[in-house]
């Protein structure tokens, strides 16, 4: 290494490729193959340019590679609540697909139509090369929005009906089903359901009613409430079904969080899980597991559903595939514990 070189790095001036070329005595062209490994290089040539690249301290200017190549290397997910830890551990799986190649960053909507339009326009002002979304809006071509820029998106859920729009989706229908049946079998005669927001998760309140059907229970409408996803909001959706004349003898929550808020609202009153009212939540987050009495659930895959989003998303990134819509559907399972 020159005195040059070294005097550079010390004073903190950033090394560019053409000085690791130098050092190594290679062009600038070698230096990018072997940092982008999309060009086989001599393994003696390679073994120089990367010990430049460590006595130099060398790092890429990823912001001169993206006016150059028009690329980012970064996917935005959109989340409605990234305090879920659903949401951590299907970030996790994502990025395990798409660390290697791709830097990614989370944008907490707090389920809010107007805050997830606005950080996927500000996606596509930072050119992000995709979008991961778990969608809370109805409007599917504002949702689709970043399609029209040829920006690929994956959907998380069903929300987002689109033709170029992948989709992963949990087999919520069958696994909401199970677990109404589960809470049947044991005896109740009034199952109610805290249901999420608005139209959200459709699916699950659908095998709810199947189940109900099924079992020759007919769908009473004042024991199905809807909660905000929160724990908070599960506390107080309880509250409500629990103070009615005709209170539900069980209730199935349409996740974990809304689940375990039931739970407390259950303790405040006085009653008994599951004696006075048994409990079914969805997703089989960590906390499940942990609270006191263990709370049955539906398992969702969160990480395989973030691994599988990635892989749909580097499809398309890497022009594996141009074509349609594809939908990978994950199966759920019930998990029986202590609240049922």
């Amino acid at each position: 290494m020159t005195s040059r070189e070294m005097g550079r790095r010390n004073l903190g001036v950033r090394v560019t490729i053409q000085d690791v070329a130098k050092a190594s005595g290679v062009s600038a062209t070698t230096v990018s193959h072997v940092l982008t490994g999309k060009r086989p290089v001599a393994a003696a040539t390679k073994d120089r340019v990367e010990s430049a690249v460590r006595e130099l301290n060398y790092r890429p200017n990823h912001a001169a590679r993206h006016l150059r190549t028009r690329t980012s290397q970064m996917i935005a997910v959109i989340v409605p609540d990234i305090t879920n830890p659903f949401y951590s551990l299907l970030t996790r799986g994502l990025a395990d697909v798409v660390g290697g190649d791709y830097g990614s960053y989370v944008c907490n909507t707090d389920g809010s139509e107007d805050r997830e339009h606005t950080f996927v326009a500000d996606a596509l002002a930072r050119g992000v090369d995709g979008v991961v979304i778990a969608s809370v809006d109805a409007d599917v071509e504002r949702a689709a929005s970043p399609t029209r820029f040829n920006t690929p998106v994956v959907c998380l859920g069903d929300s987002i009906d689109h033709p170029y729009v992948d989709r992963v989706i949990a087999a919520d229908a069958e696994g909401s089903r199970a677990a109404t049946e589960h809470l049947i079998s044991r005896g109740a005669q009034r199952v109610g359901m805290i249901q999420g927001p608005g139209n959200s998760a459709q699916s699950r309140a659908e095998g709810y009613r199947q189940a109900l059907e099924s079992a020759g229970q007919r769908f009473r409408p004042r024991i199905t409430v809807h909660g905000d996803w929160t724990r908070a909001g599960g506390r107080l959706a309880m509250t409500r079904l629990m103070k009615q004349r005709d209170r539900p003898d069980a209730v199935f929550c349409a996740n974990d969080l809304m689940a375990i808020g039931a739970m407390d609202a259950v303790r405040e009153l006085g009653l008994t899980i599951p004696g006075d009212v048994a409990l079914v939540g969805f997703d089989d987050i960590e906390a499940a597991s942990l609270v006191n009495p263990g709370l049955s659930t539906v398992a969702n895959p969160a990480y395989e559903t973030g691994w599988a989003a990635g892989g749909l998303l580097l499809d398309r990134l890497l022009d594996r595939h141009t074509g349609g819509r594809r939908t990978v559907t994950l199966p759920c399972r019930l998990v029986v514990r202590e609240s049922s």
